[in-house]
């Protein structure tokens, strides 16, 4: 995987972040979604390296190879506010002062928040497979509680990571075919560590508290996304069945909105990796 990308740890205040970054020309910042790892672009990144751009590829705080802050009781260390600092950083530490940006699922929510509280650093976004926290819920329905019952799961203490960590490759699951081996071994390793599984809910646990407020607080002060915006949903997935068109919701958030369906199932950078390259070109142009 990542052929000429090269890999580094940028170390903070609060974290230690993994890297992957190649290519040269502008810059775009690929954040990946739970449960995996910056390895789920492994077929997208070098489509966008091949067409004249600077790929940074991190995991996240707390996933994969990268590693947060001590966890507390009021989750601040796991907010999409303190994730979107580290990119921020990064980005600075690797040379790079305005970029493009793209974020599928969990990585969605660090992009918008990058976007809304740096957009002095942001050029455009792609936010992938997501709405705002917020809005998802205050749209809870019985049909969003039965599909998105994880969310609530993973926000009590103690009982999801006894549960998942009990068999962790029963829990996640995934399939080497569709990732590819080489990102399913890196997506194994990293849910098979009991630090890396109590991060990820502590995500989750920061996403429906404290994140979930701070895009009420946006709201209320008129907070929007500026820059050009793109939206993707996979069509194989619930997140238009659930809420029709997705654009209709984040007109509400972003000034220059546009996007489409993946034909895809939820992860798309690994089942659709040329319609998703060919749409954030396409956007970049």
């Amino acid at each position: 995987m990542f052929e000429d990308f090269a890999t580094e740890r940028v170390r903070l205040a609060e974290s230690d972040i993994f890297v992957r970054h190649g290519g040269d020309g502008p810059a775009i910042l690929l954040l990946h979604g739970h449960p995996r790892t910056s390895a789920t672009w492994h077929r997208v990144a070098p489509q966008l390296v091949s067409r004249g751009y600077t790929v940074v590829c991190p995991d996240l705080r707390g996933y994969g190879q990268s590693r947060g802050p001590a966890f507390t009781a009021d989750h601040a260390g796991y907010t999409k506010r303190a994730m979107a600092a580290d990119m921020a950083a990064v980005m600075h530490t690797l040379g790079h002062t305005r970029f493009a940006l793209a974020g599928h699922d969990r990585g969605s929510y660090v992009a918008l928040r990058l976007t809304l509280d740096h957009p002095d650093l942001v050029s455009r976004v792609a936010l992938m497979d997501c709405l705002p926290i917020s809005e998802h819920l205050a749209r809870i329905s019985t049909d969003f509680a039965t599909r998105w019952w994880h969310w609530f799961f993973f926000a009590q203490p103690e009982t999801p990571e006894r549960v998942i960590n009990a068999d962790p490759d029963a829990w996640y699951r995934g399939d080497p075919d569709t990732m590819g081996a080489e990102n399913y071994a890196e997506f194994r390793s990293a849910t098979r560590n009991p630090d890396v599984v109590r991060a990820m809910l502590e995500d989750y646990r920061a996403g429906i508290l404290l994140d979930a407020d701070h895009e009420r607080a946006d709201h209320r002060a008129g907070r929007r996304l500026r820059c050009p915006t793109l939206i993707l949903w996979s069509l194989r997935d619930d997140l238009e069945q659930l809420y029709g068109d997705p654009l209709r919701i984040w007109r509400g958030w972003a000034d220059d909105v546009r996007g489409h369906g993946i034909d895809s199932g939820h992860h798309m950078a690994e089942e659709a990796p040329e319609a998703l390259a060919d749409a954030l070109l396409t956007f970049l142009r």
